[in-house]
């Protein structure tokens, strides 16, 4: 029998912005860009928030958490408008521009003026736009550290609130010692927001060391994918991957499609190959510059180009349009890494389709995924004949694909150490794709400056 107390919770109706205390120009930020109501997340994060505790939140992404710490820094903002007001780090450069438009969309009424401050561009327009005092950094650990060092004049001392996003790929991505040098130079006196999909043993200790008495918040976190996505997988032996990629390839050729591969190499070789055979394709990595990062990803939003090849810099936070199809050329030794990929199609209770690579090296990983996500994969049909056909025309067109990157590494060796020397010291390049790439980069042996 449930308490008096459990059953008025139960028929309590579901809360709203309003009654979760925000002020109206939020509100009617929120009534603009067509947030009706609270996820659960936001629901449980911003009664506490508001109060001024610092908060653990646990969520995946895609649950609303960015709103979830936007909100009460915005509402704080509304009542106390002071300079530099708050800092959200965060892992990758997609990210942080993607959370500085929400920023700027829900404190549109208030005129909030942000920053992103990333590598893969110019330090000297980023030390400019600093002078000019905005309310909000997003920021990569290594560039705001690289700004905290060498641009005169900037310093976060007078910083109301520290945002760590995903925090859990932050420290996964090296950024822990920046992240330690940030922490010594930021008011002890600050609300601190700290958000993970999940809690490691790396992710407590930073919890420790960065946060006063926070509330623990946290969504159901069972990793699932949702019932309108059809997952499919292709058995095949290691060397007749690509040959089967491109069958794919064809055989989906009016759909949008993401290929997922585990390193640079890969993503920039792929993407050679299929637009040698026609497909318009084009990469996303860690080791383009931000022009070309968000290039990439503008010509596949706007249907520019059908085929995005990317290493799981794609995978997790991008908000990406309808994505009809998700190819994992390579199977992701995580689990919930398969769980983001995948999820970058069926969104919004849209139907979509994952076909995952599986080699003979891979069948302990995919019953693994398969355990995870509790339903076995179906094979995917596949035309012998038809990939025979197609066998020397890609074989051809890998032979392109090595022949043009090594001409690229010749041509782009010199060109990038000068770029590098010149940009300063930012995030380096250090997406999930880049620590795992099969491309040596001498910039990583060098060890921090």
């Amino acid at each position: 029998m449930p308490t008096p107390d459990e059953a008025s919770t139960s028929a309590a109706p579901p809360p709203t912005f309003k009654s979760l205390g925000l002020i109206d120009p939020l509100l009617e930020a929120l009534e603009q860009i067509k947030y009706k109501t609270p996820t659960e997340i936001q629901s449980q994060a911003l009664p506490h928030a508001l109060e001024g505790r610092d908060i653990i939140g646990v969520a995946e992404t895609g649950s609303g958490k960015t709103a979830a710490f936007a909100l009460p820094i915005l509402q704080k903002l509304w009542e106390e408008p002071k300079g530099l007001f708050a800092c959200v780090l965060a892992p990758t450069r997609e990210l942080a521009y993607q959370i500085s438009q929400q920023f700027e969309s829900l404190g549109s009424a208030m005129g909030v003026r942000c920053l992103v401050l990333v590598g893969g561009v110019d330090r000297m327009p980023q030390a400019v736009a600093l002078a000019k005092r905005p309310h909000v950094i997003v920021a990569t650990p290594g560039r705001l550290n690289d700004h905290l060092q060498n641009t005169k004049g900037f310093s976060l001392r007078g910083l109301k609130f520290l945002v760590l996003d995903e925090a859990d790929r932050l420290l996964d991505m090296d950024f822990g010692p920046d992240i330690d040098q940030i922490l010594k130079v930021i008011p002890t006196e600050r609300t601190t927001y700290l958000f993970s999909a999940t809690m490691t043993t790396k992710v407590a200790k930073l919890q420790r060391a960065s946060l006063s008495n926070p509330v623990r918040v946290e969504v159901s976190s069972k990793y699932q994918t949702v019932s309108t996505l059809l997952q499919y997988y292709l058995f095949i032996p290691l060397v007749e991957k690509d040959v089967h990629l491109i069958y794919l390839a064809n055989a989906l050729a009016s759909n949008s499609i993401i290929i997922f591969t585990r390193t640079v190499h890969d993503a920039q070789r792929l993407s050679i190959i299929l637009r040698t055979l026609g497909f318009p394709a084009v990469p996303l990595h860690g080791q383009l510059s931000q022009s070309q990062r968000l290039g990439a990803l503008n010509k596949f939003k706007t249907g520019g180009r059908k085929v995005l090849v990317a290493t799981d810099v794609a995978s997790r936070g991008l908000d990406l349009p309808s994505v009809d199809v998700v190819i994992n050329f390579d199977i992701p030794t995580h689990s919930k890494d398969y769980i983001h990929r995948v999820g970058r199609t069926a969104r919004a209770g849209r139907s979509g389709k994952s076909i995952t690579m599986v080699t003979q090296y891979d069948v302990e990983l995919i019953q693994r995924i398969e355990n995870v996500i509790g339903k076995k994969m179906d094979l995917w049909p596949t035309d012998k004949e038809e990939v025979a056909l197609l066998r020397e025309r890609v074989d051809e067109a890998g032979r392109v694909a090595v022949n043009e990157l090594k001409e690229e590494a010749k041509a782009g060796g010199g060109r990038k150490r000068r770029r590098d020397d010149r940009g300063g010291r930012d995030e380096k390049d250090r997406d999930d794709d880049v620590v795992e790439a099969g491309i040596p980069t001498k910039k990583r042996s060098k060890g921090r400056r």
